[in-house]
C-alpha cells in the first residue's frame, strides 16, 4: 500500500530571506514524488511564526493526524515545523502518538541516535535564529519609533510618505473629522456607523464600520498629533487632524457614555426579540420603552399589531419580568437529565444520518470499487495472453483513476467529524453552570433552547423549545414558583417526546465549534445552518 501523507508549509513575515509557500509545497511535493508518498491534503499558514504553535493550519493538521487518514508529514526543513524545541517535542510527540512521522524535503535526517542529535542541533539553531531575529526586529522598531516613522501602521486619515513618516491623507482626513465632530454634537455610534457604511465608507482594514472600530478612532490620540509606538510617545511626532479641544470634548462624552446607559430603548437587549408572540392576535412582541411619572425609564414588550394600533388590545409585559420567567423555566425544566439525554440522541442520531448520506464519499468509493473490479478483469485478461496496445493504455488509465479516487477518499474521510455523545452531554451540562446574572450566557441559553414564547392576558404562557415539538404550558403561580425556586429548586416533569428540531447552534465555556453542516433538521428550511463541536483533546 502507498504511503498517504500530508504537508505543512509556513512563511512568516518580516521581510526574512525565506521560501515562499510556493516554494515550500513545490519542493515537498517533488520529495513526496521521489519516495512513493501520495499526498492528500496542504497545511498553509501564511504570515505566522514559528515561535508559537498558536497556527490555525498547523493545529488542524495535528488534530487531523488523530484520525488516521495519514501517516506523514512532509515539511521543507526543521524550521517550518517549528522554531521553539519544546513545542517541536510536544508535537512530534503526538504526531508519533497518531502513528504520523515528520520528514523534511529539504534537510536529511538520518534514522537511529546519530539522527536524533541532528534533529536537536537544527531545531536548537531554529529557535536561535528565532530568538536573535526578534531581538533586531525589536530594536530596530524601537529606532524607528524614536524617530516617529509609521513602522508599517497606518490608520485611518494617515498614509505613509516616501520617508516611512505619517503625512495626511486628503481623502480620508474628512472621514475622521466628520466622526469627531458628529459624536461631539451628540450623533449616536450607531448612528454614525449607520451613515459611514451606507456611503460604502470603510476602515483601513477594508470591514464595515461598528461600535468597537468607531470608540478605537474617538480614542486615538494620534488624530491630536501624538506619535505612540510600543513604549515611545513623543507629542508633536507627527501632523494632527483635529483640535486638542476637540479630542478631550469626545473623551468626556465617551466617559459619560460608560456610566450612564443609553437613552434609546433599542439599543436595550430585548432577549426575546423574534422569539415573543402575542398569544391574542399571533403577532411578535417587539421591545420598547418608557417614563414613568417619577422619570424612571421602563422597558417592556408591546404587542406589534397593537404598536401599530391595528385593534389588539393585549396590555404590555414587563421585560425583566418575562425574560426571568422564560429564563428560569428552561434552567429548572429543561436542563433535567432526562432531557439532556434526549438531545444528545437526536444529535447522535442526525450525525449518523448526514454520515449515512454522504453522497460525495458513497460515489467515490462506489467508483472505485468499480475501477478495482475492471483491473481485476484486465488482469485476467492479460494472463490468458490478451496483451494489445489498448488494453496496456486502459491498465494505465485505471490505474490513474484509481490514485485519484483514493487520493479523493482520503480527503473526504480528513473532512469527516469525530464527535462522541459523552462530549454533547457534557456541552449540554455545562448550560447548569452558567451564571443568569451573565448578559452573555442569557443570550446563548435564549438562543440555544427557546424556540417561541405566546403569551395571553389571562396568565397562561407557552413556551415551546428548540428540541420538542410540544409547548410547555406555564401558570402565572408557576412561573412565580419557579422564579423564587431558581437557586435550588426541585424540578419538575416536561414532556419532550416531540421530534428533535435543532441542534446547539452556539458555542461557548471554551468549547471550539469548528464544523459547520448545511442541512435539513426537521422544521428548518435547507438552508438552516447547524454547529457541533469536533473532538476535544
Amino acid at each position: 500500500m502507498d504511503q498517504v501523507g500530508v504537508i505543512y508549509a509556513r512563511f512568516s513575515s518580516h521581510a526574512q530571506r525565506e521560501e515562499s509557500i510556493e516554494d515550500q509545497l513545490r519542493e515537498c511535493h517533488a520529495f513526496a514524488e521521489r519516495n512513493g508518498i501520495r499526498i492528500v491534503e496542504e497545511y498553509c499558514d501564511q504570515a505566522l511564526t514559528g515561535k508559537t504553535d498558536a497556527r490555525p493550519a498547523f493545529q488542524r493538521m495535528v488534530r487531523d493526524s488523530a484520525k488516521g487518514r495519514f501517516s506523514i508529514v512532509i515539511t521543507y526543513k526543521v524550521d517550518r515545523f517549528a522554531r521553539n524545541r519544546y513545542d517541536s517535542a510536544t508535537y512530534k510527540a503526538r504526531l508519533k502518538k497518531n502513528g504520523v512521522r515528520v520528514l523534511y524535503a529539504k534537510e536529511t535526517i538520518p534514522d537511529g541516535p546519530e539522527g536524533i542529535i541532528l534533529e536537536s542541533v537544527l531545531e536548537g539553531y531554529a529557535e536561535y535564529y528565532s530568538a536573535n531575529l526578534a531581538q533586531n526586529i525589536t530594536r530596530g522598531l524601537e529606532g524607528n519609533a524614536l524617530n516617529c516613522r509609521t513602522n508599517g501602521v497606518v490608520v485611518l486619515g494617515y498614509k505613509k510618505s516616501d520617508d516611512d513618516h505619517y503625512e495626511i491623507d486628503e481623502t480620508t482626513a474628512p472621514i475622521v473629522r466628520e466622526i469627531f465632530e458628529k459624536y461631539a454634537s451628540g450623533v449616536k455610534q450607531m448612528e454614525i456607523c449607520e451613515e459611514l457604511n451606507a456611503r460604502g465608507l470603510r476602515t483601513t482594514r477594508g470591514g464595515p464600520f461598528n461600535k468597537n472600530s468607531l470608540v478605537r478612532i474617538l480614542k486615538n490620540r494620534k488624530y491630536i498629533g501624538e506619535y505612540h509606538y510600543m513604549d515611545v510617545t513623543v507629542p508633536g511626532g507627527m501632523p494632527a487632524i483635529i483640535s486638542v479641544e476637540l479630542f478631550e470634548d469626545v473623551q468626556q462624552k465617551l466617559k459619560r457614555g460608560r456610566r450612564a446607559p443609553s437613552k434609546d430603548w433599542s439599543c436595550a437587549d430585548f432577549l426575546l426579540t423574534g422569539k415573543l408572540f402575542c398569544g391574542e392576535c399571533g403577532e411578535p412582541m417587539v421591545g420598547t420603552s418608557g417614563h414613568g411619572r417619577s422619570g424612571r425609564k421602563y422597558n417592556y414588550y408591546i404587542c406589534g399589531a397593537k404598536k401599530r394600533r391595528q385593534g389588539c388590545k393585549k396590555e404590555n409585559v414587563a421585560q425583566d419580568w418575562i425574560e426571568e420567567v422564560v429564563l428560569a423555566y428552561t434552567m429548572e425544566v429543561v436542563l433535567q437529565d432526562d432531557t439532556i439525554q434526549e438531545i444528545a440522541d437526536g444529535v447522535m442520531d442526525f450525525l449518523a444520518r448526514e454520515a449515512a448520506d454522504d453522497g460525495v464519499l458513497v460515489s467515490l468509493e462506489a467508483r472505485l470499487a468499480e475501477v478495482k473490479t475492471s483491473v481485476k478483469n484486465l488482469m485476467k485478461a492479460i494472463e490468458a495472453g490478451i496483451i494489445t496496445k489498448a488494453t496496456t493504455e486502459r491498465m494505465m488509465e485505471l490505474e490513474n483513476e484509481r490514485v485519484e479516487l483514493e487520493d479523493a477518499i482520503a480527503i473526504e474521510k480528513i473532512k469527516e467529524p469525530e464527535i462522541e455523545r459523552d462530549q454533547v452531554v457534557f456541552f449540554l451540562e455545562k448550560f447548569r453552570d452558567g451564571d443568569l446574572n451573565d448578559p452573555a450566557f442569557r443570550l446563548r441559553l435564549v438562543e440555544a433552547f427557546v424556540s417561541s414564547v405566546y403569551l395571553w392576558d389571562d396568565g397562561r404562557i407557552d413556551i415551546n423549545y428548540n428540541y420538542t415539538g410540544q409547548g410547555s404550558k406555564v401558570s402565572l403561580d408557576q412561573a412565580a414558583d419557579i422564579v423564587s425556586k431558581i437557586a435550588g429548586g426541585d424540578g419538575s416533569d416536561l414532556d419532550s417526546s416531540g421530534p428533535l428540531k435543532t441542534l446547539i447552534k452556539w458555542g461557548f465555556f471554551g468549547h471550539d465549534f469548528k464544523k459547520v453542516i448545511p442541512g435539513i433538521v426537521q422544521g428548518f428550511p435547507a438552508n438552516s445552518i447547524y454547529y457541533y463541536f469536533g473532538a476535544m483533546e
